[in-house]
C-alpha cells in the first residue's frame, strides 16, 4: 500500500487510515478510503457545486433546530478508520457533531451524480450507506434540461426506492423533516430561491371563498 504525496509516493505497510489522508495532494480532488484503499474522485464541476449549494441553503432554511445541514463532511465508517467517505451533503442530529470526522450515521446522505460517479453513487455507496445504517439516501442527477431526485429509505438493512421526481415535478418527503424540492430549480438559472420549494399548497383555510 502507498500514501500519495505531492510529487512522490511513500510506501506504507497495511491498509491506509484517515491519518494518511493528510499526505494526499491539495489538488481539489476528493480522497476517500474503502477498506484501506484510496478511492479518488475529481474535483466537482460547476453544475455539481451549484446543486450542493442550493440544496444546502434550502434544507438549512427548513431544518429544525435539532438538525444541522453539512456539506462534504468526512465520515469514518469503522473503528479502525480505514473506511472513510465524504458525502456531498448530510443532515445530522446537532448532538452528533464530532471533530475531526463524524462517526455516527447521519439522518440523510445526499450524493450528486457526476458522469464518472454513476456506478459509485447508485451501487457502491448505496450498499455502503445501507450497511452503515443511514436511514435516508438521496441520489440527485443534475441536468440543465431535466434534473432528478431519487429517494431511498432503509428497510430491513437495504435501501428501497420510495419516491422520485424529475424536472418540474415536486419532490416531497417527510424524512428527515418535511421537505419540498423542484429538481429543476437545483440547476436552472433564475429566481431559484422563490421556486425551489414548488408552488404553495392550497389548504382549506387558504382557499378563496365561493363568490370571491
Amino acid at each position: 500500500m502507498a500514501v500519495m504525496t505531492i510529487g512522490k509516493t511513500v510506501p506504507k505497510p497495511g491498509p491506509l487510515t484517515v491519518d494518511d489522508l493528510q499526505h494526499t495532494p491539495d489538488d481539489g480532488r476528493r480522497y476517500e478510503l474503502v477498506d484501506g484503499r484510496l478511492d479518488v474522485a475529481p474535483a466537482p464541476v460547476f453544475l455539481h457545486s451549484r446543486v450542493e449549494s442550493r440544496l444546502a441553503i434550502h434544507l438549512g432554511v427548513l431544518a429544525p433546530d435539532e438538525c444541522e445541514v453539512v456539506t462534504s463532511p468526512g465520515i469514518n465508517f469503522n473503528s479502525d478508520r480505514s473506511h472513510h467517505r465524504i458525502p456531498d451533503l448530510v443532515v445530522i442530529r446537532a448532538e452528533d457533531e464530532e471533530s475531526p470526522y463524524l462517526t455516527r450515521p447521519p439522518l440523510l446522505a445526499v450524493e450528486v451524480v457526476s458522469p464518472e460517479s454513476v456506478f459509485r453513487d447508485h451501487h457502491t455507496k448505496r450498499r455502503e450507506y445501507a450497511e452503515f445504517g443511514i436511514p435516508s439516501y438521496w441520489v440527485i442527477t443534475p441536468d440543465r434540461d431535466k434534473s432528478s431526485i431519487i429517494e431511498l429509505r432503509l428497510e430491513n438493512g437495504e435501501y428501497a426506492e420510495v419516491s422520485a421526481a424529475f424536472g418540474e415535478e415536486v419532490f416531497e418527503t417527510d424524512a428527515p423533516f418535511p421537505v419540498r424540492v423542484v429538481p429543476q430549480w437545483l440547476t436552472a438559472p433564475g429566481d431559484w430561491r422563490a421556486c425551489i420549494g414548488g408552488p404553495e399548497e392550497t389548504t382549506e383555510a387558504t382557499k378563496p371563498a365561493a363568490g370571491d
